[in-house]
């Protein structure tokens, strides 16, 4: 088991707590009240710091009731937060865009995370031929 140092820079906000058996994502929360106009665009502060170990980062997505209950979309789709991002004034961020007048409040689980590795160092040979089988379409479902 891994130990992360985490700052708070709000204590209004909820700490965070892994759910075990539930999911391995980890609930963050806007740590200030944010009104937004359909349209506009604003970081919102989720009131943490932390300290990951050597060679992890943080993957951030939105929840999947965030869109549902806040009519925000994350800015950059995916946020990645490597472990050099790690100072005490380095508070996380949420890039939203509002897609209709909105207010999110303080405490609000707006995004999740999660810890991964990183990618280990790849070499990429080039061939002209793969030994696969085609699946011949798009994605999972194989149909174009």
């Amino acid at each position: 088991m891994k130990t992360i140092k985490i700052k708070y820079f709000s204590e209004e906000i909820e700490r965070l707590a892994y759910i075990a058996g539930k999911s391995d994502w980890i609930d963050l929360r806007a740590a200030k009240e944010i009104t937004l106009t359909r349209g506009e665009f604003a970081l919102i502060p989720l009131g943490v710091a932390m300290e990951l170990p050597k060679g992890y980062e943080a993957h951030v997505i939105p929840r999947s009731s965030t869109y549902k209950n806040f009519g925000i979309i994350q800015a950059n789709s995916c946020g990645l937060v490597d472990e050099s991002y790690c100072g005490n004034n380095d508070q996380w961020f949420f890039p939203a865009i509002a897609m209709r007048d909105t207010v999110i409040h303080v405490n609000d689980r707006i995004c999740q995370f999660r810890i991964m590795k990183h990618q280990p160092e790849i070499i990429f040979e080039e061939t002209q031929t793969l030994d696969a089988e085609d699946r011949g379409g798009f994605g999972s479902t194989g149909r174009q």
